[in-house]
């Protein structure tokens, strides 16, 4: 089933609808987020305000990224540019389902691939940066909430690494493996940024809520493989499906009851801003991701020479913790993170990946929105990816890693520049290839 019809009619159905809606009085007492300081477009005279507190958040951001690089495949620069628009709905205001919301996010992706044409790593360079320009569906969920919120279960088109695998200290950085595991980020199709699948997840917390635990159900195989710039819902003969779980500790969210319980990312209420800048970091999780179809060996083959078909599975462990503050100042602080993934490595390049990483907020006195972070990721070559490259008379290396630094600079709340620096060593895992260094900037706009 194709369901184009919510990108170009349900859209604006919704929210003709939603604007006859009478205002809730669940909300009345509620702080609205500060749209005038957080957002270029501002309250709308008011209006903003107004339908967040019939339950319904409205949001549109801007990304572009100018990268220029050096080395790799061939010297050159492009930019990339990611535009989203998002709807969150909370159904108990709208409609009196209690503990349920329901969230849209549409993405639009566009530029030369930077990385396909100039650098040519296996693991990326730019999380914005998408196979073929497209505008889809990304998120198109509902969730409803038990147990005072402590048990939840979503249904609809769900991105696992909105919520999966995650690193919210890491988030600044802008390469790819930051976020997706390379390791799975090369199978066939898993459901991340930007082509999600249709699926379940369930997700628990214990009642402190230091404790979690969440299980995803998705189709093997997002979208439609025969028409890319398309968002899909088709269950096809041989898509199969994806399972992936993880169980976490976050100790440092002992009594904080802001946090969100479900994985839209909407302006919040000045109560999770302050906890947000204010709270430290302390996350420790480990996860299990397995297709259920089998994919063709890129080595192994049986007696008469055809490739043997096997299932793709792997996992991974993290950790991230606030160390300490800086100067004494609440909101400026050094965050420390890391994540091993691994994966049976028989149909892609990389079958192992670290990340470390650090990140200081507020780097600077009296820059308390600023961030400043530095990581390296480390993908070594899967054994039999390298075997298939001998075969062929190719050289290959053990790993290709990257350093990157990068100073997200808030020159507004709806503004950010973010100066870049990458130096990628073997891109593409062979031994001809030459070390690439990549120069730019992001800038980042909240409407």
């Amino acid at each position: 089933m194709i369901v184009r019809a919510l990108q170009g009619g349900l859209l604006p159905l919704t929210f003709a609808l939603l604007a006859g809606l009478p205002p809730a009085a669940a909300a009345a007492n509620e702080d609205a987020p500060d749209y005038a300081a957080t957002t270029l477009s501002g309250d709308w005279g008011g209006a903003r305000s107004a339908l967040w507190k019939r339950g319904i958040a409205l949001e549109a951001g801007m990304k572009f990224d100018s990268l220029r690089n050096r080395g790799g495949s061939i010297d050159g620069g492009h930019t990339l540019s990611h535009i989203e628009l998002k709807l969150r709905a909370d159904l108990d205001r709208l409609l009196g389902w209690s503990h349920a919301v329901a969230y849209l996010n549409s993405n639009t992706d566009a530029g030369s691939g930077i990385n396909a044409r100039h650098t040519g790593s296996l693991m990326g360079v730019s999380n914005i940066e998408v196979p073929v320009p497209t505008t889809r569906l990304f998120h198109a969920w509902v969730q409803k909430g038990f147990l005072d919120d402590r048990l939840s279960v979503l249904a609809g088109i769900y991105p696992i690494d909105s919520e999966f695998f995650t690193m919210d200290s890491a988030a600044t950085l802008l390469h790819p493996a930051y976020g997706t595991p390379a390791d799975l980020a090369l199978t066939t199709a898993p459901s991340v940024f930007n082509s999600a699948a249709f699926g379940i997840r369930t997700k628990w917390l214990a009642e402190n809520r230091e404790r979690y635990a969440m299980l995803a159900l998705m189709d093997g195989i997002p979208n439609d493989p025969a028409r890319p710039k398309a968002t899909a819902v088709r269950f096809a003969r041989g898509d199969g499906a994806f399972v992936i779980g993880e169980i976490g500790w976050m100790p440092l969210e002992f009594g904080h009851l802001f946090e969100p319980v479900d994985p839209s990312n909407v302006r919040p209420t000045p109560q999770l801003i302050a906890h947000e800048k204010y709270g430290g970091i302390s996350k420790y999780a480990i996860g299990f991701w397995r297709y259920g179809n089998r994919v063709a060996d890129q080595l192994d083959v049986d007696a008469d020479g055809n490739p043997l078909h096997c299932r793709s599975q792997g996992g991974y462990l993290l950790a991230e913790r606030s160390l300490f503050s800086l100067g004494g100042e609440a909101g400026r602080d050094v965050t420390a993170f890391g994540r091993y993934a691994f994966s049976s490595g028989h149909s892609t390049a990389i079958d192992r990946m670290w990340n470390l990483g650090l990140r200081i907020r507020g780097p600077l006195a009296g820059r308390l929105d600023d961030s400043l972070a530095i990581g390296w990721t480390h993908g070594r070559l899967a054994p039999k990816w390298r075997a298939l490259q001998t075969a062929a008379g190719i050289d290959t290396v053990a790993a290709e890693s990257a350093l990157e630094i990068t100073w997200r600079i808030a020159l507004a709340q709806w503004f950010q520049v973010q100066p870049n620096l990458q130096h990628i060593r073997h891109p593409g895992g062979t031994a001809a290839a030459r070390n690439a260094t990549l120069l730019g900037a992001r800038i980042e706009l909240t409407f």
